[in-house]
């Protein structure tokens, strides 16, 4: 596999001070295991100095590209449009916040070389609040048992991804992006290296319990057909349940006609059964959210321009 290309792209959001280490540590381990690169930074909508610092990095450095969206679309969208620029024969997906550290690509590529298709990071570990890594594991393995693609638990966005793999992702059409779960959707030869995933080394992470939720509802209602198989065996059940109870009722009329009727057990049902309406509805109301972004058919992202360094022309001519 002489002379292959792999693009980094690496989704940035307040990632300012991050940046350029990101850039001196990708560039340190391209050049040692002997291949030829190119770094996409994509600056998705950053309130900081993001743009200046790309700028100034790609001011000296040919081997990098920056992309600044018009606001934050989000890392999936980030991930996106580093990849419809992208040329080479692999892309390595990256946050830009250092927490998926560049110098496990050397294995990642050594398992490319082998003839693997796709090669992901496996969080087998998180520097991070006990809490937020109860929570990242639960959702994966809820996830795994619910979607109907079998996607490897722990495994996030960071990964190497053929060529031919990343043509088949700009394809798709759908808008609400679930990466990670897209790239096992496409199937072919795929495997997975451990690593311990540091906790962020400038600010404060952007994640909360709200969006993980978000986050998590996305992948679910994305990729599993269950809450609507759920709902369903709720309103079996709760058919039948009130089909005994009307026999029950009519029974007890019969034989004890004097049998007190109570107003408790007539708010309870009529409570539980409006719960489960609700359910219902929110259940329904998140396919039909999903179906009604998707059929705007607004852009996947927007963005506002793209920074090259005006030598990295004569550089692909020397080739």
């Amino acid at each position: 596999m002489k002379n292959k290309k792999i693009s980094a792209i690496i989704a940035c959001y307040k990632d300012a001070q991050a940046i350029p280490i990101m850039h001196q540590r990708l560039t340190k381990v391209f050049k040692k295991i002997g291949v030829d690169y190119e770094i996409i930074f994509v600056n998705d909508g950053s309130p900081d100095n993001t743009e200046e610092v790309l700028r100034k990095i790609i001011s000296k450095d040919s081997h990098v590209i920056g992309i600044n969206h018009s606001r934050n679309f989000s890392s999936q969208m980030a991930f996106t449009s580093g990849m419809e620029i992208a040329k080479s024969d692999a892309v390595v997906l990256l946050d830009g916040d250092l927490q998926d550290p560049p110098e496990i690509i050397e294995k990642f590529y050594a398992k490319w070389k082998q003839g693997y298709d796709v090669v992901y990071g496996i969080r087998t570990k998180r520097e991070a609040p006990l809490y937020m890594a109860i929570m990242y594991k639960l959702f994966y393995r809820i996830f795994h048992k619910m979607s109907y693609i079998k996607i490897p638990l722990d495994a996030g966005d960071f990964s190497l991804i053929d060529n031919k793999i990343v043509q088949i992702l700009k394809t798709f059409p759908e808008r609400d992006r679930f990466l990670r779960a897209l790239r096992a959707w496409v199937g072919f030869k795929q495997t997975g290296i451990p690593y311990t995933r540091p906790e962020r080394m400038f600010g404060k992470t952007t994640n909360n319990l709200l969006r993980n939720f978000d986050w998590a509802t996305k992948g679910i209602f994305s990729f599993s057909y269950v809450p609507l198989q759920i709902i369903t065996m709720i309103s079996f059940s709760v058919f039948f349940i009130a089909l005994f109870a009307i026999i029950v009722q009519i029974i007890l009329r019969i034989l004890l006609p004097n049998t007190p009727q109570g107003t408790t057990t007539v708010l309870i049902s009529v409570l539980f059964v409006g719960a489960i309406q609700l359910l219902g509805i929110s259940v329904l109301g998140q396919y039909i959210g999903k179906i009604f972004e998707e059929v705007k058919q607004r852009p996947k992202y927007i963005v506002k321009n793209i920074l090259k360094n005006p030598n990295i022309a004569k550089r692909k001519a020397s080739k």
